[in-house]
């Protein structure tokens, strides 16, 4: 199992993929994930429970639900996307995760989601993303995550969800949980691929990317918010992460709205 850190959580990340015979191993990312069978037969593990899709059929997976995929015989269509682009929907569920993902969506939905080109509008985006929602969301039921999280990865998980906004760091969460503070630090990279920091930093950017695009705070308002102390380390961390800095990030994803 590995963390897909490629897929991070900034607000205007979209991918869409077409894939054949295609076999993925376990894994998870701060996203949701559309996946719908176009031909064949694929079978799909989220958290402990195995679905096999055929033509027509969907799951829907939740940021950080553990995934696989595997495929001899098929073809589907997969896309990524940020909690941001459906912000009402992610608010709305972001203490649950639902009973079942699997759903069967109209094929407008998917004939609008196939034509919907990577570089739209982020308007263009959120109508096609908010219509799949909805409808898997129709007589949904859900489990609040408190009630599953027997898992340390996912109580580390459910910590930083809850504590990234003040003080959160390793010793924190080892105080919290009970464990010991080197033991959390190896178990998490092992588990994830990724250091416990690093997690930590790209949650706190991801919730400063969701202000900087959808509200008028102040930068310094923003960093404050997410988690960050100093505006200095916040900047030195937005424009290592992403390559420009928060006011540009700002800039730029207004021309896309």
């Amino acid at each position: 199992m590995f963390y897909q850190f490629s897929h991070h959580g900034s607000g205007d990340y979209f991918v869409k993929e077409y894939r054949e015979d295609f076999s993925f191993p376990l894994h998870l990312h701060p996203c949701f994930e559309f996946i719908t069978v176009l031909s064949g037969e694929i079978k799909i593990i989220v958290d402990t429970k195995e679905y096999n899709l055929h033509s027509g059929e969907a799951l829907l997976i939740f940021p950080n639900q553990l995934h696989s995929l595997q495929s001899e015989k098929s073809r589907h269509m997969l896309c990524i996307f940020s909690p941001v682009l459906v912000q009402a929907y992610s608010a709305k569920t972001e203490k649950n995760i639902p009973e079942s993902n699997f759903f069967t969506p109209d094929p407008y939905l998917i004939n609008a989601l196939d034509e919907l080109p990577e570089d739209s509008k982020s308007f263009y985006k959120k109508g096609v993303l908010y219509s799949i929602c909805a409808q898997f969301d129709k007589d949904r039921r859900y489990i609040s995550k408190d009630t599953i999280r027997s898992d340390l990865l996912s109580r580390i998980f459910a910590f930083v969800e809850e504590s990234y906004d003040k003080s959160c760091s390793l010793g924190d969460l080892s105080h919290s949980i009970g464990y010991d503070y080197a033991y959390l630090s190896r178990y998490f990279k092992k588990s994830t691929g990724i250091s416990f920091i690093e997690y930590l930093n790209q949650y706190r950017l991801s919730s400063a990317c969701s202000l900087l695009e959808n509200t008028d705070v102040p930068i310094l308002e923003c960093a404050l918010s997410s988690g960050y102390t100093s505006l200095r380390s916040f900047n030195r961390n937005f424009k290592n992460r992403y390559a420009m800095t928060p006011q540009e990030y700002r800039a730029k994803s207004r021309k896309h709205i």
